[in-house]
């Protein structure tokens, strides 16, 4: 058969070029590094040797051989793949078990595992509410939460971020306006650009009150906050409807679960489409993330809680005494806001020249005018590679601030 001949204009991409050539133009293109080897503090990115300061992976455990150990074990019992969906045939005992070690872990009767974050938050949402529910939600949710919200259909109420009054606003207007409908409050714990904690407290007890369900999305909580590593909602002591967490970060795997009551579990059973059809998670992952979650529970957990904890002082003040002002974040998450992209890039470009990575995050991630370098701590770093990134950051920060200020660059 002779080859399939192109169209002589192809009307896709002619449609896509100048969109693609406007996002280089606005310094919004973005381009993926390839990282050779295991994503732990020590990298080789496109070829460089450098320092990691931008991964989520907060406890070190990525790169864990006995993480590694139990995947390759699980590997040689039970294959790659599982084959197909929960439903189906995918559900192997490694899942299981995880899903009953998570709910035991968070105190909660049940947990439901996802391939991923997204996917738990879309099926939660989708599957929970239709055209006559509620969702009220901080402006700043992940993007997972806001498309959820969207596809779902139902009445879409959006709050200023961490607003409590706006919140118990919005709320009045749920509970007078749909007396009968499902009313449900939505919040990242931990935001992923700014990390900064959601005031779950008083949003649990404007939930009560009003007569809503609460559901959080502890993404970047789990593993790290809490006496016992069960995330913000432990060291806040609040107890939501829906529990959502991920195993990529602090566990250091991938997937997601969703923990709650057994009614609620088994409603995703038969409701959650992003769960229902789609294959399950390889058994090797979950068996991964089995002995992530007992370091992260055990006494070696608290250890290295305590170690990012004296890292995130350490770092802050550090840059403090060097002028480098970051966002009030007591959290692994410590945000540089530069504002324009294209300086954001430029100070990215020279700490990676330097041998450290950190991401320049840029709109749509963040609001326009608020471009920044997502700085992320993790147990595994040592303080002499803190030092050595904090002297390099004052450099480039301080030289980008007397650029931009010239008057050259200012008639440029």
């Amino acid at each position: 058969m002779p080859p399939v001949q192109p169209m002589e204009t192809d009307r896709l991409d002619t449609r896509l070029r100048p969109q693609l050539e406007r996002l280089r133009a606005a310094d919004l293109y973005r381009v993926r590094r390839v990282v050779d080897g295991g994503h732990g503090v020590q990298m080789r990115v496109d070829g460089r040797a450098c320092l990691n300061f931008c991964s989520n992976d907060y406890l070190g455990l990525a790169t864990d051989p006995r993480v590694a150990e139990a995947a390759r074990a699980a590997l040689a019992r039970d294959g790659t793949g599982s084959g197909a969906s929960a439903l189906i045939s995918g559900h192997n005992r490694e899942h299981r078990a995880l899903e009953d070690e998570l709910a035991a872990f968070v105190g909660r009767p049940r947990a439901l595992l996802f391939s991923t974050g997204w996917a738990a938050n879309l099926g939660v949402l989708r599957g929970l509410l239709g055209k006559h529910d509620v969702l009220v939600a901080d402006e700043l949710n992940h993007a997972s939460l806001i498309d959820g919200g969207r596809l779902s259909g139902a009445r879409y109420l959006r709050v200023g971020h961490g607003d409590v009054r706006g919140f118990d606003a919005a709320l009045r207007v749920a509970q007078d306006e749909h007396p009968d409908a499902l009313r449900l409050l939505v919040t990242d714990s931990v935001f992923s650009m700014d990390g900064d904690l959601a005031p779950l407290p008083e949003l649990s007890r404007l939930c009560g009150e009003r007569g809503a369900a609460l559901m959080v999305d502890d993404a970047h909580g789990l593993g790290v906050l809490g006496a016992r590593g069960q995330g913000a909602c432990e060291l806040l002591q609040v107890q939501p409807d829906i529990h959502v967490a991920t195993l990529g970060k602090s566990l250091g795997c991938a997937g997601a679960f969703v923990a709650g009551s057994d009614t609620l579990v088994e409603f995703l059973v038969q409701r959650a489409r992003s769960w229902v059809f789609s294959t399950a998670p390889p058994p090797a992952i979950a068996a991964a993330a089995r002995t992530a979650l007992r370091i992260v529970a055990g006494a070696e957990g608290v250890a290295l809680r305590e170690t990012l904890r004296a890292h995130i002082a350490y770092f802050r003040e550090a840059c403090a005494a060097l002028g480098v002002p970051l966002m009030a974040s007591q959290t692994a998450i410590q945000p540089l806001v530069i504002g324009a992209e294209a300086r954001t890039l430029a100070i990215s470009r020279a700490l990676f020249e330097r041998g450290y990575w950190i991401a320049a995050i840029r709109p749509p991630t963040v609001p326009r005018g608020t471009a920044r370098l997502r700085i992320t701590l993790t147990a595994a770093h040592t303080r002499a590679q803190i030092d050595g990134l904090v002297e390099t950051l004052a450099g480039a920060w301080h030289d980008a601030r007397m650029s931009a200020a010239s008057p050259a660059t200012a008639k440029a």
